[in-house]
């Protein structure tokens, strides 16, 4: 049994952090800055309502002395950081570098993982991208990934601390109420339309939120953390036009499916990462892209209120 510390627990990733780690039996503590009754506080052993960064967090982190730390904090849209890059950064390298000064002097031992994304790599000229593509990010968001990896780096290689960030590519699982799945679901249910943005030939690596949980363990577990970085998803491409079409297939109504034309600024046209690096760790994604979208499909109508 470990004490494993979750930043961010409130968050799609890190409250399903917590059942994972829960169900695994170890003691999860997390922190967020949201009321106790938003949060997953049955997978855990405490939580912790603080807004990071926060002058309490050296306290806390000497009251609990974590074995692991799985830091999700931080904004999450592009779109934000496009509006307003100050807060995204001091949401993402300005509060990864307080929280890994604070595990320097208070549990230094204290095994990390930091949730980086795939944005750190814009739009890559080479299918499937490795961790060595050279990082050309498109946003503030994923020059600010970018940057906190870095400063998980120095944190490594200055006071040998044991620390690895993972790419995320596009999450996805029941619980997830933005971005592109629910957005189309919510159209489908709702309008029996779908007008996505694009022109439908864009693509991501979807990966459901049960394997990101696992990936994370296996790191935590069989990763050198020292520094390096792992891709996260599923290693498989999926274009928007099959997405919108898997979608509309999972509602059992007729759906009439268009595009905008128009791609929002700092979106990436095409992904699919390559996989042979944390495979070596033993990971392999257990949920494909249909059986995902149907289980989403289930949860999404169930959210909506529909029959």
């Amino acid at each position: 049994m470990k004490k494993i510390l979750i930043t961010g627990v409130g968050g799609f990733i890190g409250r399903n952090a917590a059942r994972h780690f829960s169900q695994e039996g170890h003691h999860v503590y997390g922190i967020d800055a949201i009321p106790e009754e938003s949060t997953p506080l049955h997978d855990l052993h405490a939580y912790y309502r603080l807004r990071l960064p926060s002058e309490q967090l050296d306290t806390v982190i000497n009251e609990i002395s974590p074995d692991a730390c799985i830091h999700c904090a931080g904004r999450a849209s592009v779109a934000l950081s496009v509006s307003d890059p100050l807060a995204d950064f001091e949401a993402g390298p300005a509060l990864t570098w307080r929280l890994l000064n604070t595990l320097r002097l208070r549990a230094p031992a204290c095994r990390t993982v930091f949730l980086s994304s795939a944005a750190i790599y814009g739009t890559p000229s080479v299918l499937p991208i490795s961790e060595s593509t050279r990082p050309a990010p498109i946003s503030p968001y994923g020059y600010h990934k970018w940057i906190s990896e870095m400063v998980c780096e120095e944190f490594a290689s200055l006071y040998e601390m044991p620390i690895a960030s993972v790419r995320i590519f596009s999450a996805y699982g029941p619980g997830l109420r933005r971005q592109v799945i629910w957005d189309l679901f919510r159209q489908a249910f709702t309008q029996n339309s779908i007008s996505a943005q694009g022109t439908g030939n864009e693509s991501r690596d979807f990966v459901h939120v049960v394997d990101i949980c696992e990936a994370l363990s296996i790191v935590l577990e069989q990763g050198q953390l020292k520094g390096e970085a792992y891709n996260l998803g599923s290693g498989v491409e999926t274009s928007i036009a099959k997405l919108t079409s898997l979608v509309s297939s999972s509602t059992n109504k007729e759906i009439k499916i268009s595009f905008s034309g128009h791609v929002p600024a700092g979106t990436p046209l095409n992904w699919r990462a390559d996989m042979a690096q944390l495979s070596n760790l033993g990971f392999r994604p257990s949920i494909t892209i249909e059986d995902g979208i149907h289980s989403f499909a289930k949860w999404c109508s169930a959210e909506l209120g529909i029959q």
